[in-house]
């Protein structure tokens, strides 16, 4: 007995009584339109049926006088039909015709009737003809010798059109209200179904739930459209509170070897000798611990501001070769100290929007990967910087000959703190991948992992150009 209630407070109940009543007014107002229009078409063939009547007559009269006149209507006085003749004397006595008795005063006036009048026929008592109520509009003439002559017709037929009309009302207007309200009752229960699991859903995703996701239909409308869209906005939840609970983890893990290390060398740096050398020492290397740390949170900062889209960054026109130039300079001698041959080969200016701190930073994070597992991996450990222009995008590809990654591995090893180094002897922190991804998302870009034959990996950067890049 509840659903009736919460049905009436629906939208789609409150949509179909608005619409009702719209439609209602506009059936009424076409059925009294029509109405009006088809009794005044009647009214005015029944007049011109009187003057037709007239006419006849008056030829008669020309023809044979007074008797002529007499005979023909009595002629058709006695025919069946709507029609009525009457010719009564000067003070109203009936001579002949179809009409026993008339409603006083019709005939004090010549013209035509100002208004209907009530008759009795030949045959009828007066209870009949009250019952049956007969109506009749006419024109009285005034014949030269003062006699007076009706003709007249029978308004049964627009009454009861009239009536058969009001009565097509009534029952169009009660089947649609009846059809509108069976059409609300089973489309406003199916909505409120949509609608009441929509809720349970919910109930149980705020219960705990975050697996569940809200129901979606075959039928496409705007209620599965909506779900679509709340369906991939929990998605999008559920990664990035996956994604906090392995960062979360993650730091746990990372972090928690050099913070021992800063307490240890800290407390033996106390627990010593008062050697000043090796105080010293143990104070830069904390420094040192503590600016990596630093970098680390920093980074991960970034990562989070550009992975959720807020960010202060801004963009301009910038040149990639230009950055690409500036990396490998800055890494040429790392990369000569270890023995890793760095190159570079962007001899073309491709210009794209883009930050270029941003960008800078995340391809020196690859080029440094590059370099550090490269080094020692082959006779002739390398890396290699490549600009490439296509169509509607720019490909920064970095390419080393290291031991490369497992292709399985190329979409974990983008995620944060992820390093497949499980003795995790190289240094890093395993968010260098993660915040060159984080970079290329900002930049409406991709960043694509991919082997080489005979060992190593290329990293490429895909940017966005337009067709003005």
């Amino acid at each position: 007995m509840s659903v009736l209630p919460a049905m009436v407070k629906t939208t789609a109940a409150r949509l179909s009584a608005v619409y009702l009543l719209l439609f209602s007014v506009c059936a009424i107002f076409l059925v009294i339109y029509v109405t009006s229009l088809s009794t005044r078409m009647l009214e005015a063939q029944t007049r011109e049926a009187i003057l037709e009547e007239i006419s006849g007559l008056g030829r008669a009269y020309q023809r044979g006088g007074l008797p002529g006149l007499v005979r023909v209507m009595e002629i058709r006085a006695r025919q069946p039909g709507a029609n009525l003749y009457l010719i009564t004397d000067p003070n109203g006595l009936v001579l002949s015709g179809n009409v026993e008795s008339l409603q006083p005063g019709v005939l004090d006036e010549s013209g035509w009737t100002e208004r209907p009048f009530v008759y009795r026929r030949f045959g009828e008592n007066q209870n009949q003809a009250r019952a049956d109520g007969h109506t009749a509009v006419a024109q009285v003439i005034r014949l030269p010798n003062q006699m007076i002559l009706l003709v007249g017709r029978d308004l049964g037929e627009p009454e009861q059109f009239r009536r058969l009309m009001r009565r097509a009302l009534v029952a169009a207007l009660g089947l649609m209200g009846l059809g509108a309200i069976v059409i609300w009752y089973f489309v406003g229960r199916r909505a409120l179904k949509r609608i009441d699991s929509v809720s349970e859903a919910s109930s149980q995703i705020m219960a705990g739930d975050l697996d569940r996701r809200l129901p979606v239909s075959s039928a496409g409308d705007e209620f599965d459209r909506l779900s679509d869209n709340l369906n991939a906005m929990l998605d999008r939840i559920a990664a990035l509170n996956e994604g906090l609970k392995q960062v979360s983890a993650n730091i746990a893990h990372d972090l928690k070897t050099p913070l021992t290390r800063l307490r240890n060398r800290a407390e033996a740096a106390l627990n010593g000798d008062a050697d000043p050398a090796a105080s010293r020492e143990a104070l830069e290397q904390t420094i040192a611990e503590s600016d990596q740390l630093i970098r680390t949170f920093n980074a991960i900062l970034m990562i989070s501001r550009l992975e959720t889209g807020y960010s202060a960054e801004s963009t301009a026109r910038v040149n990639l070769a230009a950055i690409v130039a500036d990396v490998v300079e800055l890494y040429e001698p790392v990369a000569e100290e270890i023995g890793v041959m760095l190159s570079a080969q962007a001899d073309i200016a491709v210009h794209i929007d883009g930050n270029r701190e941003l960008i800078g930073q995340a391809l020196s994070n690859v080029v440094d990967n590059a370099i550090k597992y490269s080094a020692g991996s082959s006779e002739r450990p390398a890396a290699t910087v490549s600009l490439v222009k296509e169509a509607d995008a720019a490909r920064l590809v970095v390419c080393d000959n290291g031991p490369g990654i497992p292709e399985d591995e190329h979409n974990r090893v983008t995620e944060r703190f992820v390093r497949l180094e499980t003795s995790r002897s190289r240094p890093g922190s395993g968010l260098g991948l993660s915040l060159a991804k984080a970079v290329m998302i900002f930049h409406g870009g991709r960043l694509e992992l991919a082997g080489k034959e005979g060992g190593g990996l290329e990293v490429a950067m895909i940017f966005p150009t337009g067709k003005n890049g």
